[in-house]
């Protein structure tokens, strides 16, 4: 299940990734194009060129899990591989706005207040 317990961050592939790639595949992609550690307490995202499917690898325990999620209809709003990379981090409600089909650039979205203390 995927839960935002325990979770250190989230990476996006921009761009499109072949989404034949099982766990194994997806792993190898994290470890060697993205120089980052599958094994971590990170969930990596990836997307296909039709942007109606995703594909997260994470890490938990003694095993991966794998989630698959297919759009009937609509697309992400997945970013594109830039110049900078090709992996992105974001937080958890930027991935909870992609799954949703909104952008990463949240206009409207309130900002995040941070709580202070008052003598």
């Amino acid at each position: 299940m995927l839960t935002n317990t325990g979770l250190e961050r989230v990476y996006l592939a921009c761009g499109s990734t072949d989404l034949r790639k099982s766990i194994d595949g997806l792993a190898v992609l994290v470890k060697e194009a993205f120089a980052l550690d599958p094994f971590s307490t990170c969930i990596f995202v990836f997307c296909n060129r039709k942007r109606d499917k995703l594909k997260i690898l994470q890490w938990e325990h003694n095993g991966f899990w794998l989630h698959y999620r297919r759009l009937e209809k609509g697309k992400f709003q997945w970013p594109a591989k830039d110049s900078a990379g090709t992996v992105t981090s974001v937080s958890h409600r930027e991935l909870r706005w992609l799954l949703d089909g909104l952008s990463l650039n949240q206009q409207q979205a309130h900002p995040e207040v941070t709580a202070r203390t008052i003598l």
